[in-house]
């Protein structure tokens, strides 16, 4: 620890004596100063011990006295060393009283010591401490260096929490913690994640203090790029000392090295999936099988999901979404102990395989919910299929993507369209276009008073041809429907006994919303 007031005092050849300020001898001194201004205020940091003969100094006059032992507190001056036997005797009474009344520790400093003793203890002392520091560090990177090679990023986690006398955590790309130290300490990192997230969104490398004074954190990004890779959060009760200090940025850098190394096997990995997905696109499942091998054979053996992903509308952000995307999912994978293949097709798209009902397919539904006000991503999800069926999974996943822009939504599975209604997916602007050009013949006619074809053919349409039914939901006679039916016809140009026409013409009467309350 550094040199304190108490240290000095303690120190025998200095032969200092305490006449004020007793109870605060156990401050730490960070430098000796000797100043004979009246004011040396203006020349402190903070933290010395100042030094005087009192030459400029009326040290009889109390009130001038405690003006100056004023000062000096504000200043940050930790003690006042007086030399007696110079200009003064002894410690004048005016000064003494003063100290006395703020607290200010006061050492006499008989006339056989010389300032440059002191100042050379402090020194010495301070060196000590730094050379005691660094030692320490190179130590505990040592002990880190062999955590990280025999047990990998949980025991550097471990063995930076004992060193620091505090808490460590490890957070992977998406902010989701990966590893803690205590155990009692996981609650705490927890709730830290939108901090985590904050900071991945500044270039590396990054940090941030948070927390209060009984519980500081600080927070530290991981990776040699400007991309955030993970974060390392070190938890103290006061700021690091410079052993501490030591301690982290070897941990930081261990933990860099362990995730870069991390991401060239990911490249490897991906480079490997891609190809067992073009094999199983290109109808070669058992070749893809084998080509998967121990990587991703389990992945392949059962039932599995196929999501395609591109940037949406508001993707024109400083940090692309998709690789963002795929770093969460990788991360969700990891964290659930499951396989996942993730491909990207150049810059705009991104090709997921993952097993059905699992971790990763939640992952993306909630990462594709999370964006859903930025419209980060758009996601299409295909139905459970197995390797045989690679290619049909493909293109479901692909249409899924397709409606999920129409109907502006982050994220369409495959098995609601098939469950649900054609209609909404009438809600185009091209489908609109169709429609409103289809009808516009006869809403002007209808505008000129000669008839109501369009509530007519509507009619009929919803009855399925059957003229009575019709014509007595528009409350006309049979002959009058049929008048009507064929001024339809005469006007499109087209009959209306082609099932084709009035197919087309029920989903104009839909996408324009005529088709009535009883359709």
């Amino acid at each position: 620890m550094p040199p304190t007031l108490a240290s000095l005092v303690q120190h025998s050849s200095l032969r200092l004596v305490v006449r004020a300020g007793e109870d605060r001898l156990d401050t730490p001194v960070r430098w000796a100063h000797v100043s004979e201004l009246a004011d040396p205020v203006p020349y402190m940091e903070g933290g010395e011990l100042l030094l005087t003969t009192a030459l400029t100094l009326d040290a009889e006059d109390g009130e001038a006295m405690r003006r100056y032992v004023r000062r000096l507190l504000g200043a940050g001056v930790v003690g006042l060393g007086f030399a007696v036997g110079v200009n003064y005797d002894e410690i004048p009474g005016a000064l003494l009283e003063a100290a006395r009344d703020e607290h200010l520790p006061l050492l006499e400093v008989p006339r056989r010591t010389p300032f440059l003793a002191i100042s050379k203890a402090v020194s010495a002392a301070i060196a000590a401490d730094q050379y005691r520091a660094v030692t320490a560090g190179f130590e505990a990177q040592r002990e880190l260096t062999r955590a990280a090679l025999a047990e990998g990023p949980d025991a550097v986690v471990s063995r930076l929490a004992a060193h620091v006398d505090g808490w460590a955590a490890l957070y992977d790309a998406s902010g989701a913690v990966v590893a803690v130290s205590p155990d009692w300490a996981a609650r705490r990192a927890a709730r830290l994640t939108p901090d985590v997230e904050r900071l991945r969104e500044r270039p590396a490398p990054a940090s941030a203090v948070v927390g209060g004074t009984d519980d500081r954190v600080e927070l530290q990004s991981l990776g040699t790029g400007r991309r955030v890779r993970g974060a390392l959060a070190v938890g103290t009760g006061a700021p690091l000392g410079t052993a501490e200090r030591y301690a982290v940025h070897s941990a930081i850098a261990l933990l860099t090295l362990t995730t870069e190394r991390s991401r060239s096997l990911q490249a490897a990995e991906q480079r490997l999936g891609a190809a067992v997905l073009r094999m199983m696109l290109a109808g070669q499942p058992e070749h893809a099988r084998t080509v998967a091998g121990d990587v991703y054979g389990d992945l392949l053996d059962a039932p599995f999901r196929l999501l395609v992903a591109e940037p949406g509308s508001g993707a024109e952000r400083a940090e692309p979404p998709l690789p963002v995307l795929a770093e969460s999912l990788e991360a969700a994978a990891a964290r659930a102990g499951e396989a996942v293949l993730a491909v990207p097709e150049g810059e705009d798209r991104l090709v997921v395989l993952a097993g059905d009902g699992g971790a990763v397919v939640a992952a993306c539904a909630g990462y594709a919910e999370r964006e859903a006000d930025e419209a980060g991503v758009v996601v299409g999800l295909s139905a459970p299929a197995g390797r045989a069926t690679a290619a049909t999974a493909y293109k479901q996943a692909e249409q899924a993507l397709s409606v999920a822009r129409r109907r502006g939504r982050a994220l369409v599975e495959h098995e609601d369209l098939a469950a649900g209604s054609v209609l909404p997916l009438l809600a185009d602007d091209a489908v609109r276009a169709f429609a409103d050009g289809m009808l516009r013949a006869l809403r002007e006619h209808d505008a000129t008073g000669r008839g109501d074809l369009v509530a007519s053919l509507r009619a009929w349409l919803s009855r399925h041809g059957q003229w009575d039914a019709a014509a007595a939901d528009l409350g006309v006679h049979r002959h009058t429907l049929r008048y009507r039916m064929r001024r339809v016809e005469e006007i499109l140009g087209r009959s209306l006994d082609d099932p084709d026409v009035r197919m087309e013409l029920w989903l104009a009467l839909k996408a324009t919303g005529e088709e009535g309350e009883g359709a």
